[in-house]
């Protein structure tokens, strides 16, 4: 038998204890579900920034506000963050203009809760799936450490009925154990280099939005500068 062929990671796999078997199994799908997570949000982040992108643009070339506000209304399965967050300031303006409310503050005040709550929910769907690659990259080298102490307290209680202990014999329960413990590794580094790089983004991502909610205050309240000036 080829002794380079015995040592392989698939025989190490296959050959080592039920318990440390099923933790290597149970970190295989972790490290999965944690990759597929990762490009879920990486796709999600990406559309997100090419709909606030595409409707910043638009907002600010020049085009009313009730005819972006149509749009968002006409189009709204289809529109980013931003846009909501914009739809929904100005859905609650109108609503107080058509109840009569004259004074400028309480109209801007509630166009800006409306938005701040829009952006909180944005918020909490984009931020949605990061505990997950937090839990992943901090308890999996814990779950491959213990898979890997059992391994080798099981190889050990192997070698105890042995007379002659070589390296030989010890080597490959050893390396058994240890691979559960490179399977963690493997599934916990690429978690937490996503989250760390997610939540960079989710970070820029909402100060971008806060920006414009601040932004599109602003246009609110010289709007209503500018009719009651003209009201007068």
């Amino acid at each position: 038998m080829n002794p380079q062929q015995d040592m392989s990671i698939l025989h190490l796999v296959l050959n080592a204890s039920l318990v440390v078997q099923l933790v290597m199994l149970l970190l295989a799908g972790v490290s999965i579900s944690s990759w597929a997570a990762i490009f879920r949000k990486l796709f999600a982040l990406r559309r997100a920034r090419s709909q606030n992108d595409d409707f910043e643009r638009e907002f600010w070339s020049g085009t009313s506000l009730n005819d972006l506000f149509a749009a968002a209304a006409a189009n709204a399965k289809n529109t980013g963050p931003m846009e909501r967050i914009f739809a929904s300031g100005m859905r609650e303006y109108q609503k107080l203009r058509e109840r009569r409310i004259t004074d400028g503050g309480a109209l801007l005040d509630g166009a800006r809760r409306a938005m701040r709550a829009s952006f909180q929910r944005e918020m909490d769907a984009i931020e949605s799936g990061l505990s997950f690659m937090a839990t992943v990259g901090s308890v999996s080298p814990y779950v491959g450490l213990f898979g890997t102490v059992w391994g080798i307290m099981h190889a050990f209680t192997g070698l105890s009925a042995m007379t002659q202990v070589t390296l030989s014999t010890v080597a490959p329960g050893i390396a058994e154990a240890l691979v559960a413990t490179a399977i963690g590794l493997f599934a916990a580094i690429p978690a937490v280099v996503a989250y760390n790089r997610f939540a960079r983004d989710i970070d820029r991502l909402a100060i971008h939005q806060e920006t414009f909610i601040e932004e599109f205050s602003n246009i609110l309240q010289r709007n209503l500068g500018a009719q009651s000036a003209s009201g007068r």
